[in-house]
């Protein structure tokens, strides 16, 4: 789909290197431009004392990509860097604003070298403001500050940490969409623009419906432990093998009679106690013992059988190994196998979008550092001589 599409990336970690990802697998030609040092990600297991020989982390977000090393504090790297920005759809970046300003890598420098250019910042708090300098990772901006740990959290539960890269995809996103939608506009007005992300809102629009709700009312109900639950029904449940499964019936009360059904208690209907959504959540710890026995005495696959003879909304609560052989999920195109450029491939989790019938997977394993800079400094017009100097200088690697 984004076949001849040009992406310039200066950028590390996971949110902005995650946007870049998505459109290299959807055809885009993404160049990835890193310091001497390389994207810090590449040491993410090296950081956390393992001494895993493949980094996962690194290659899902960097898949598909040619890799060029520049230091753009030197005036040959940062014309080299101009030079590719100056052919180029999309400039990618996470570098603080201050800095790029510095490389004269800003909106206003690169937008007056190529007007078409769509300049993509994504940062932790965005361009404005009194934090808008400040360095942001997902556990900070996107979980912590936005609001998401403390409503996760059930009451009384002591802050923990998201999981790797959670808020940081969910960033990468909300990136390509608003990349796609400059690149539209520009079809109208021939002009690129500045698209801004942070982890900040993305991270207040994740909640937004319980913003929503804090907002227009003034305050919001907390998660609460199980047996606590605002809506009984919407909870979790272990079945007889030891399995969790997860309930969530549908707006109002439609699913009441198939849902008492399937637990084998068609007469929870008529009792008082659970006749109505509110007598229910007044009885609520009564409900969920009760439920918790009726499903404890059936097997996960009983229960899926008269959840789903009820067309109820339901779901298992998996590991990710059990999510990895779930059928539904390898015929959803969960999962895909990425080319190491030998010959071979490996297992890696998929774009979030499927376009049937395109060829939407990975073009090719992420790039060693700095293996592709003499091949792009000589598509950019420097002849071999040239290149020689830039890296005895230390320009390029």
């Amino acid at each position: 789909m984004l076949e001849g599409l040009k992406v310039v990336e200066l950028a590390s970690y996971i949110a902005a290197p995650g946007a870049g990802a998505i459109m290299a697998d959807w055809g885009a030609q993404v160049v990835k431009i890193e310091s001497r040092s390389g994207d810090p990600i590449r040491s993410f297991f090296e950081t956390i004392g393992s001494d895993q020989a493949a980094n996962p982390v690194f290659e899902l977000d960097n898949r598909g990509k040619r890799g060029v090393v520049l230091d753009i504090g030197t005036a040959e790297g940062r014309e080299a860097a101009l030079r590719l920005v100056r052919g180029a759809d999309v400039f990618l970046t996470n570098i603080r604003p201050g800095a790029l300003k510095r490389a004269g890598l800003d909106w206003e420098n690169l937008h007056a070298e190529n007007p078409r250019v769509v300049y993509a910042t994504v940062t932790g708090y965005g361009l404005e403001g009194p934090d808008a300098d400040k360095p942001g990772m997902d556990v900070a901006s996107f979980w912590s500050r936005a609001g998401v740990a403390s409503i996760t959290a059930p009451k009384g539960v002591e802050p923990f940490p998201i999981r790797t890269g959670m808020g940081d995809h969910i960033t990468s996103m909300a990136t390509v969409s608003a990349i796609l939608a400059a690149l539209f506009e520009r079809q109208t007005t021939g002009k690129g623009r500045l698209v801004e992300t942070s982890l900040l809102r993305a991270g207040v629009y994740s909640i937004g419906s319980d913003m929503a709700i804090q907002m227009r009312f003034g305050k919001l109900a907390s998660t609460r432990p199980r047996e606590a639950a605002v809506n009984p029904l919407g909870n979790f449940f272990k079945t007889s093998d030891g399995f969790w499964l997860c309930l969530l019936p549908r707006q109002g009360a439609p699913d009441w009679p198939a849902i008492a059904a399937a637990a084998g208690h068609p007469e929870w209907v008529q009792d008082p106690r659970f006749e109505r959504a509110k007598s229910r959540r007044e009885n609520g710890p009564a409900l969920v013992a009760a439920m918790d026995a009726a499903f404890g005495s059936m097997t996960l696959s009983e229960a899926a059988s008269r959840l789903d003879s009820g067309d109820i909304t339901w779901a298992p609560v998996q590991t990710p190994r059990q999510v990895l052989e779930d059928p539904q999920a390898i015929a959803a195109g969960c999962f895909v196998d990425v080319p190491d450029g030998m010959g071979g491939s490996f297992p890696s989790p998929a774009s979030p979008a499927r376009f049937p019938g395109a060829d939407d997977g990975p073009k090719g394993p992420p790039p060693k550092l700095g293996q592709h800079t003499d091949e792009v400094l000589a598509e950019l017009g420097y002849d071999r001589d040239q290149i020689a100097s830039m890296r005895a200088s230390g320009a390029a690697a």
